[in-house]
Order: structure tokens, then sequence, then C-alpha cells
């Protein structure tokens, strides 16, 4: 088996009247996520996955392609080392390394597929599922939140997770009336959105520990290990980070400065289902848990769910709620939860298959012309720069 070429395709959604959710980022208008494949000589087609800059990450694939051409996909570790020196001078973390991330996850899917055997069972799993949760709750009314939590639990979730740094009032009394809809058997985790100071994630902290809220993620922003130290172990909540992380070199500093409990490594993000192996191993021998974030679309999904169906020590993986079709409409057969559970195939690889008709429909067809928006995550023209106001504390 060889592999005969790489290709990238990236897809956009636009929200019916640019309206999406809403958030710290602002009003999302539409969402971005970018497949990888690679194509063997025998027939047979991985499949990846990259969030990131459509055009950088089309920029990355177009000049790894020829590297790869003609090289066994089995060899995926010395694939990506060899990938990982071709972009060494300009990557390392950003968006060369989720790029070159897509393509080993596609690789992984191929080594599956050669092996007749789903990559869990590849990794040492032995149950065709793993524990998941939805992702959403974004800012809204405590009524909206309410009945949204109940959607999410009508879905088969008993995990959730939803977005705080409105204000002070808004980031203790809305995970509260959350909690209280859900109950005591399900678990509701808050993400601050980057929004704190110290002393504002101590006080929200343990207010939300007098909840129960599960984990306390991304209170800060990435580079601030020195305000992730300074709250760890202090407000009596398991303090998780790593969505913004890249690479193992990147998590080995985040482990080291003992700024988490939990790390979130992202294989459509942080150098695919290889790097999130090795960041798990280097949070096991701190003694800490692993919680893949996974915001994409599907194939993410499933590349995350593969290492967490295969590794004690990691918790959960992560859904998005919020309408995504690349979540929702990508893969012929869906994402399917049964009681909190992401149910995984015993096909080989990673056992999925796309959606052809919502690939065509949802195709950006020049990922260096993407039109003005907010995209969640990333931001085009300057108009659409909108961030909440600042935090009221």
């Amino acid at each position: 088996m060889k592999i005969d070429r790489v290709e990238a395709i990236h897809l956009r959604h636009e929200y019916p009247n640019q309206h999406g959710f809403e958030s710290s980022g602002g009003i999302t208008s539409a969402r971005l996520t970018s497949l990888v494949l690679v194509y063997t000589d025998r027939g047979q087609v991985g499949v990846g996955s990259v969030y990131s800059h459509p055009a950088l990450v089309d920029v990355v694939i177009r000049q790894l392609d020829p590297l790869l051409r003609g090289r066994d996909p089995r060899e995926v570790e010395d694939l990506w080392e060899l990938m990982y020196g071709w972009t060494r001078w300009y990557g390392r973390k950003g968006a060369a390394m989720s790029a070159l991330g897509g393509i080993d996850v596609a690789l992984w899917d191929l080594r599956g597929q050669a092996a007749d055997k789903p990559v869990w069972r590849l990794l040492g799993g032995t149950t065709p599922s793993c524990p998941a949760y939805a992702s959403a709750l974004l800012w809204n009314s405590i009524e909206g939140l309410k009945s949204e939590a109940q959607r999410h639990l009508s879905r088969g979730f008993r995990r959730m997770k939803m977005r705080l740094g409105r204000n002070l009032d808004y980031d203790i009394n809305a995970p509260r009336a959350v909690k209280r809809e859900i109950g005591p058997r399900c678990d509701l985790m808050c993400d601050a959105s980057m929004r704190y100071t110290v002393d504002i994630a101590r006080r929200v902290g343990r207010e939300l520990a007098q909840i129960g809220i599960f984990w306390f993620e991304e209170p800060f922003a990435p580079e601030d290990l020195d305000s992730f130290a300074a709250l760890r172990g202090t407000v009596g909540l398991p303090l998780a980070a790593g969505e913004n992380e890249f690479g193992l070199q990147g998590f080995t500093e985040l482990v080291h400065r003992q700024a988490v409990d939990i790390v979130q490594a992202d294989a459509s993000r942080c150098g695919g289902i290889t790097e999130v192996l090795r960041v798990s191993r280097l949070a096991d021998q701190a003694a800490l848990k692993l919680a893949p974030h996974s915001w994409s679309d599907a194939v993410a999904v499933l590349a995350n769910a593969q290492v967490v169906a295969a590794t004690p020590h990691a918790l959960t993986v992560e859904i998005d709620q919020t309408g995504n079709p690349f979540v929702e409409e990508l893969l012929v057969e869906p994402l399917q939860i049964v009681d909190g559970r992401l149910q995984l195939s015993e096909r080989p690889g990673l056992g999925l298959e796309l959606n052809p008709a919502a690939v065509d429909r949802l195709r950006l067809v020049n990922p260096y012309q993407i039109p003005n928006g907010w995209y969640s995550d990333m931001l085009f023209g300057a108009d659409w720069n909108k961030p909440a106001p600042p935090y009221e504390g």
C-alpha cells in the first residue's frame, strides 16, 4: 500500500441571517472546517480533519502532498516526524501543526483499514463506546438555557458544557439554574472563555464548586500560565485547558508548570491522533486526566474518541451541539449517543463514511476567499470585530 495523493476539502456553513449563537467573541455568523483525504494506490481513502484557517491549511497540505506520495501510510509515526521536520521552520504550533495532524488522522484511518480493525482496538480499547458531552449552552436567558439543557438530555447526553464570561451575576446564577435543571446525576462543565483575572476566577470558581460543577475551563488566555498555576488547587474544582495548545512541546510546558488538572488535546488542532497519544501518556505520568476538545466536525470527534475509548485516564469527548452541520450531517451514519456514551463502530479505521451530498453542499470553493464574518474562533473582516463589552466583575 502506497500513498497516491493528499487532498484538502474546506467546508463552510453560514447561519440564517448570519446570526448563530452569542458568546464573548460576539455573534457567530458562520462556521469553517477542513477535511483531509489521503488516497492510496489500492483505492483506500483515509479521512482526517483540521480546525484552523482554511487557506493556511491548504498551503501546508499542498507542500506535504509530494513529500508523502509513494510512502507506506501505515508507517504513521515515521511520517509524522517527516512532516514535522518539513514544517518545523514555520510550524511547531498553529496551522502547520494542525494541518499535519489532519493528515495523521487520515493515516490512522488507513492503518486501521489495513489491519481490518477499528482504531480504538488498535490502541488497546475493548469497548466500542466512550463518554461524551454536549458542548453548547452559549449566552442565553436562564429559561432558554434550561430548555436547551433538557434538549441535550433528550438526545442521550448526561454531561454538558456551558459558556460563562458574560458578567459576574450571570456566571454564578446561570450555572446554578442549569445544574438544578439537569439534576445531581448529570455533570455540568463551565468554560470561562478566557475572560477572567485571577481574583475573579477564584471568586467564580469557588461558587461553581459549591454548585457542583465538574470542571472549570480556560478562565485565562493560553499564554497566561502564571494565572493558571496561581488558581489551580485554590477553588475546589479541577482546572481544564489545552484546546489552544499545540504539540507535545506545548503540553509539556502546561503540565510542567502544574497549570491544569485536565488536558484538552484535540486531534484536529494539536497534531493528530499520534500527538494526542503522546500528550495522553504525558498526562498519565503526571497523574492528570485527558478530555479532548472537539468543536469543528464529526471526523474530529471520532478521531478524539478513538483515544478516549482506549485510555483509562480519559474522561470524555466533546460534541458540538449548536446546530453544526459539520457534526450533524457530515457522516452517512450520524454520531449516536446512548446514555451519555458515543457509540463507536466496529468497522476498520475510524469507521466512518462521509456523506457526499453534505460535502458538496458545504464545500468552500476557494479557501483563499472567505466571506467576512465571525466564525466562532476565526475572524474575517474588521467590520465583524465586535466582541462583548468588558467583563463586569
